[in-house]
């Protein structure tokens, strides 16, 4: 463990800008840095959307298999595809579900959004135990963020929201983790955390967030059943593209070892 959080300070030694940190391993001490202090979520806030959702579906709020049409005064730019398509046609409430989380579709997002309502979605963060994360805005809703509205999170809440798409609790019931932690493995926005991991050896489950000056990835590690759970929140930077590439080796260092202790069980 020592050394991951060595190669880990390293990284983070050269980096101009303000960092947030939660890596939960196996086995291991957690390694924590700035962890409970509140960032812009950016598309992270989108976890814990994906959970309230199942939540309502739980309680018999919402049914996922409901069908939605998409209007389109609806549909918002940044990323996704529902903007691109035709007007009127109808998805699953579960494909907003897994389009909101594999290419981070805003306007799905948004529908999600409107079906629950913001008071009862942050009503459902807190019920999940999340004190920090808050949905004061719609996706793409700049306006809201001119007057200091905006989503926000914490590092470790966002861990704690991995840990439950990944394991059993009462919040959801079983089919309900397999929903989620199924969404996840179809991430289609790979190029942090799992940019230079071999996941032939190791699958991550990932999900990115990023504004302007703010880069952001979370992500469940399973390497054969050993579980790690990270979150790396950065903001306040002038080099984007450094922001990612610090991400990048984080992942690997930690992809790194789960190899190297995989390898030392493996010859104990």
């Amino acid at each position: 463990m020592e050394i991951l959080k060595k190669k880990i300070q390293e990284e983070l030694n050269g980096f101009h800008g303000r960092v947030g940190l939660a890596i939960d391993l196996d086995d291991i001490k957690p390694i924590y840095l700035n962890s409970q202090e509140v960032f812009q979520s950016a598309s992270l806030i989108k976890i814990p959307i994906l959970l309230s959702v199942q939540l309502a579906h739980h309680k018999g709020k919402i049914d996922i298999q409901q069908q939605v049409t998409i209007p389109s005064e609806n549909k918002v730019g940044g990323s996704g595809v529902l903007q691109a398509l035709s007007n009127g046609f109808t998805l699953s409430v579960k494909d907003l579900m897994t389009l909101m989380i594999i290419v981070s579709d805003n306007t799905a997002t948004n529908i999600l959004i409107d079906l629950l309502g913001i008071h009862a979605i942050n009503a459902r963060f807190q019920e999940m135990g999340l004190k920090q994360t808050k949905l004061n805005r719609k996706m793409m809703d700049f306006s809201m963020i001119k007057q200091g509205k905006d989503n926000q999170t914490t590092p470790e809440e966002i861990i704690h929201c991995l840990k439950l798409v990944n394991e059993f609790n009462d919040h959801f019931g079983i089919d309900g983790q397999n929903i989620a932690k199924e969404i996840l493995k179809h991430q289609q926005f790979r190029e942090k955390l799992p940019a230079l991991v071999d996941e032939d050896k190791i699958t991550v489950f990932n999900k990115t967030g990023e504004l302007s000056n703010v880069e952001h990835d979370c992500a469940i590690f399973d390497c054969q059943g050993r579980i790690g759970y990270v979150a790396v929140l950065m903001d306040r930077f002038n080099d984007q593209e450094n922001a990612k590439q610090t991400i990048r080796k984080i992942g690997k260092h930690i992809y790194d070892f789960f190899i190297r202790t995989q390898t030392d069980l493996g010859t104990s």
